[in-house]
């Protein structure tokens, strides 16, 4: 096959409409689940030689998981606003005509399909999972996105499930540790909220409460330390980076809430999940285990140079 027929200015489209920079922090939620879950010891003991890749088939179908939901999720998002964005943002794939909006609503069913086969290869509870988050994420796409409360409530829910989700590789953990999925509901609350005024402008109430969620979640990273299992003194530099990192911009935001500071805003929020991910995910498993965590990141900063993250 000539490489060249691929085409792939037409298929540039279509990666667009998956925001590939979006889904790597996906897979940040999986890992710190799976580190969560106890099952972070598998990855040290690889590097140590002391266990096979086949242990870590569980790992990689969560990753698939993800990849098939979050995508499928955002993918939506853009069919449902197709007809704001003809207005607001012309140059996205469906409203430019680089992608039609049945193809892209075909695709975003394929990667749903995709989310919820690959999580019942883990486990019932799994697929579940899988299931509630296609759904919280068609609600949020089709109505709760529009509303100033629910909007950013529904978006925190997708990702404390996809937590769970990494979680449910050992399924009756996901009973003790349900409530991690607080934390991301609370960051992503955060970036949802702010989020709102990136085309018009937003208001400075919003980004005022935007920037005491994010402090919560940052007190409630360490927080975890009272619990056995957990050390905070290992969590401490990732949280140290996450704040320096995130509340520059989002205090910005909240003094100038111009579109464009607000934008800025939500970008570094979104990519900056992957540090909060290491964060926890050191907390659980150990320094190294959250540096493995944090190379994400400069991976989902490159794509992002590339493909659109907002």
């Amino acid at each position: 096959m000539n490489v060249a027929s691929l085409n792939f200015p037409k298929w540039r489209g279509y990666l667009e409409l998956m925001r590939p920079a979006n889904i790597v922090t996906a897979w940040a939620d999986i890992l710190v689940g799976f580190a969560a879950s106890g099952s972070g010891i598998i990855l040290a003991q690889l590097i140590n030689g002391q266990t096979s890749l086949a242990s870590l088939t569980t790992l990689g179908w969560l990753l698939l998981a993800t990849t098939g939901l979050y995508g499928g999720g955002i993918v939506f998002n853009d069919v449902f606003d197709a007809e704001l964005d003809k207005k607001e943002r012309p140059t996205r794939p469906i409203p430019s005509g680089r992608v039609s909006r049945q193809n892209a609503t075909v695709l975003g069913s394929i990667l749903f399909a995709i989310g919820i086969l690959a999580a019942s290869q883990v486990s019932y509870l799994s697929a579940a999972i899988a299931i509630f988050i296609t759904f919280a994420c068609l609600l949020y796409d089709s109505l709760a996105k529009h509303h100033p409360f629910f909007g950013p409530l529904n978006m925190g829910l997708c990702r404390g499930s996809n937590l769970l989700l990494g979680v449910s590789a050992v399924p009756a953990i996901v009973w003790e540790r349900w409530y991690l999925a607080l934390i991301p509901i609370l960051y992503i609350a955060a970036i949802t909220a702010i989020s709102q005024g990136e085309v018009h402008g937003g208001k400075k109430i919003t980004g005022v409460i935007a920037v005491l969620l994010i402090a919560i979640v940052l007190t409630a990273v360490l927080a975890l330390g009272f619990l056995g299992e957990y050390t905070a003194i290992a969590a401490l530099p990732f949280a140290t980076l996450l704040a320096v990192r995130v509340l520059p911009d989002f205090v910005k935001a909240a003094r100038e809430p111009a579109p464009e500071t607000i934008r800025n805003a939500v970008k570094v929020g979104v990519l900056s999940l992957i540090i909060l991910d290491a964060t926890v995910a050191a907390g659980f498993a150990g320094l190294y285990y959250g540096l493995l965590v944090l190379i994400l990141l400069p991976i989902s900063m490159s794509f992002a140079k590339i493909f659109a993250v907002t």
